[in-house]
């Protein structure tokens, strides 16, 4: 019997800050699983035909959250998969009614100082821009953390390398999965 059939059924749609490791995590999450990843952010810059920072300079971040939003609920509407979405997404009411409703949200979690190394080695990300990463993150962690705790998993990441987090995610996703479905076994996290 395939261990893992049970979490194929739906889409799993990653939430979190910049840097806590969404579409990388997305991308090992979607092999084990034998699913497709789709990466919102990359999703968006080809329907827009121009980049993120493109977008938010040329357009706004309203914009950029539209057609955000525009995307997501084209990919939610395909084959299960693992998404990835962006930082921002799951902040819009009707995106995070649509990743709700759609797929089984999981909220991955670390610590500010480790985020803020991590995006410090990207100078790609447009609310950076010339900005403290620390300050910048713990001022949308204010703001994002109650909706981010609207997703019905949270994975506390910590520093942990990307294929640990991966098996913290799929014992997570058993376990919600059992809970949600009693008579089904929770599958086990491979071993490394």
């Amino acid at each position: 019997m395939d261990r893992y059939a049970p979490l194929r059924r739906r889409t799993i749609a990653l939430v979190g800050l910049m840097g806590v490791g969404k579409s990388s995590v997305g991308r090992r999450l979607a092999s084990a699983l034998d699913l497709p990843f789709r990466d919102a952010d990359s999703e968006v810059e080809a329907a827009a035909g121009r980049s993120i920072s493109d977008i938010f300079t040329d357009l706004g971040e309203e914009a950029f959250r539209e057609g955000e939003r525009r995307v997501i609920a084209r990919l939610l509407d395909q084959e299960p998969h693992v998404l990835a979405t962006g930082g921002g997404a799951f902040m819009n009411g009707q995106t995070r009614a649509l990743i709700k409703s759609n797929a089984v949200s999981v909220w991955l979690k670390a610590d500010l100082d480790v985020l803020a190394r991590r995006v410090s080695r990207k100078d790609t990300r447009p609310l950076l821009a010339g900005k403290d990463p620390l300050e910048v993150l713990q001022a949308q962690a204010d703001v994002r953390y109650p909706a981010y705790g609207e997703a019905d998993i949270t994975v506390e990441t910590g520093d942990a390398a990307h294929h640990v987090t991966v098996e913290q995610v799929i014992r997570a996703l058993g376990a919600h999965l059992e809970a949600s479905e009693p008579s089904a076994p929770a599958p086990k996290a491979p071993t490394p």
